[in-house]
């Protein structure tokens, strides 16, 4: 925080006659922080003193001078315009009155520079808590409490910062409060990050968004961030890219602490997350470039299919453009690779889009069939449950691996003398225990699953069952989903045949083998309902041995509603 002053200068005061019976004298006082201004009674309290002091030796005040920074630095603003002051002033040999010693100064060398300056603007220095001289026991004397002093604020910093660093080692953030994180005292905990609903949510949707793809870039997050109301932004009223960075970065978010610079490493918050473990690796992973998510480039509400259509003829997405006719524009798709057959070559949007509304109808499940994949769905996910025990166990096993690698990598540590190679073990220290976090945020999820089967189930299935809904809507954003969701790869267009048979993501794939194969679904001697135990062993076990399906359907089905609330959260 930018440091404050004030200054209060008696106007006239050279011409009042009272001048040439008493001495002019100013008052200079100081506090350690803007804080202490707001709540506490310093600067007065020293004020007082120092004009009873000043009413004692006959002086008149002309002037008060203020300071709220820490005694460490000589270059404050109060005390460079009280200097600017008696310089000006120079003739009539100014009194700087200051409460005590360590109010002008907490260190050696900004004490003695101070004394210097105000010697060298005409002015003399004085208190009423000790009598500055020049002689050589004055001096002593003067320069042992300056030096007390320094200590008394180098013990309080030491204090403050070992405090600091305990709190963060139990879990504590102790530093400035994140957005969405204000500050609340808790009985027993003191300061404790709270999470604020209103901006919480916004930057829950902005870390989920870019976690699972729905922003592809940092700068998809900055112009969320910049319409959203909501979030703070700079004097200006911009959201800076490099704020955004540190947003995504921030493993506070997740419910972790963590203090590099004090060698504190990650470990569990007492605060509640915003997101998960998961969700912040996952992130980290983007913004180091080890995660890919496919690119829409130049995606916007007039073609939303542009850069997901690949052309027939070379591979290169398509392009879109408006074409001015005599009346009025034209939209149109085209490729935009020269040397192809198909290059510049226009392709109406409305014919484009109308036949991949009908490839979309396509690919929805009769209600029938909605029906037998609940069914289905149910069945699995009950394996699925009951599997979730012994993955416990082989975490919890996985955990006590790694509590006798960083005991092992510790003793090498205290062996090491080499910087380098201890610079390395601490380094394989910490990805241990990060490992070990995120087993045990693992753990804990898998005893309850994010979403219930039935929320889970009703959520996806509301999509499976009708993905044209979504695409109907008038959000980009939502077309994006519909893309992602239903297709687990671009698209590809000839201008003879039209959109080719596309490759549907797993859920929609399971959806449309079933159609497909329905005769295969019913008994040999007569029809009656199916049951999931049927399903399964006549359908998805013959799929199961060709695309492993059972735990890649259970694992998805979970995943598929929780990325639809986010990606779609207006939506629904």
């Amino acid at each position: 925080m930018k440091p404050k002053t004030s200054t209060v200068i008696l106007t006239g005061w050279e011409k009042s006659p009272s001048v040439i019976h008493q001495r002019a004298a100013v008052i200079y006082r100081r506090v350690s922080s803007g804080k202490q201004v707001k709540e506490g009674d310093g600067l007065n309290s020293q004020e007082t003193r120092c004009r009873d002091y000043a009413n004692y030796k006959n002086y008149q005040i002309v002037a008060i001078f203020s300071d709220d920074i820490s005694g460490k630095f000589a270059d404050r603003p109060g005390m460079n315009a009280m200097l600017s002051f008696m310089r000006e002033h120079r003739r009539e040999k100014i009194v700087a009155i200051i409460d005590d010693v360590s109010r002008l100064a907490r260190g050696l060398r900004a004490h003695i520079d101070l004394r210097t300056s105000i010697s060298d603007a005409g002015g003399t220095l004085e208190s009423p808590s000790i009598e500055f001289g020049d002689d050589p026991d004055s001096q002593l004397v003067e320069h042992l409490l300056a030096t007390v002093s320094q200590h008394h604020r180098q013990k309080n910093a030491e204090q403050t910062l070992n405090r600091m660093k305990a709190r963060v080692q139990n879990g504590f953030w102790v530093f400035q409060a994140p957005w969405g994180y204000p500050y609340q005292k808790s009985e027993g905990r003191g300061l404790v990050l709270r999470r604020d609903g209103t901006l919480a949510d916004v930057i829950q949707e902005a870390l989920e968004g870019y976690a699972v793809g729905r922003f592809e870039t940092q700068a998809d997050v900055v112009r969320f961030l910049q319409d959203s109301p909501l979030f703070p932004k700079d004097g200006r009223g911009i959201v800076r890219h490099q704020r955004v960075g540190f947003l995504l970065a921030n493993p506070t978010y997740a419910g972790f602490v963590e203090a590099p610079g004090w060698g504190i490493s990650l470990r569990k918050g007492q605060h509640e997350g915003l997101i998960s473990i998961e969700t912040h690796q996952l992130i980290k992973q983007r913004l180091s470039g080890v995660a890919y998510m496919p690119r829409r480039q130049n995606l916007n509400e007039d073609f939303p299919l542009r850069g997901f259509v690949m052309c027939a003829d070379c591979g290169t997405p398509l392009t879109a453009c408006w074409s001015r006719g005599k009346t009025k524009k034209h939209p149109y798709y085209l490729c935009p690779k020269r040397g192809c057959a198909s290059y510049g070559k226009s392709i109406r949007r409305g014919d484009i889009e109308a036949e991949f509304k009908t490839l979309l109808g396509s690919v929805e499940p009769s209600a029938g069939l909605v029906k037998v994949a609940t069914r289905v769905f149910g069945d699995l996910w009950d394996r699925k449950l009951k599997s979730v025990e012994s993955q416990g166990v082989a975490m919890m096993a996985r955990m006590n691996e790694i509590e006798k690698q960083v005991e092992k990598v510790l003793d090498r540590v205290i062996e090491a003398s080499e910087p380098r190679v201890i610079k390395a073990l601490e380094g394989r220290v910490r990805e241990l225990e990060e490992e070990k976090l995120l087993l045990r945020e693992k753990s804990a999820d898998a005893v309850r699953p994010r979403l219930g089967f039935d929320e889970a189930l009703r959520t996806a299935l509301a999509f499976l069952a009708n993905p044209s809904k979504l695409w109907a809507s008038e959000h980009l954003e939502a077309k994006r989903s519909v893309l992602k969701l239903v297709f687990s790869g671009p698209l590809t267009y000839s201008r003879a045949n039209g959109l080719r048979t596309p490759d549907l993501s797993l859920p929609f794939k399971v959806l449309a083998s079933i159609s497909s194969d329905g005769k295969r679904m019913a008994r040999p001697k007569r029809f009656e309902l199916l049951t999931p135990r049927f399903v399964v062993s006549h359908y998805l076990a013959p799929a199961v041995s060709k695309f492993s399906l059972v735990s890649q359907i259970i694992l998805f089905l979970p995943t598929l509603a929780h990325h639809i609330v986010v990606w779609a959260r207006q939506t629904f």
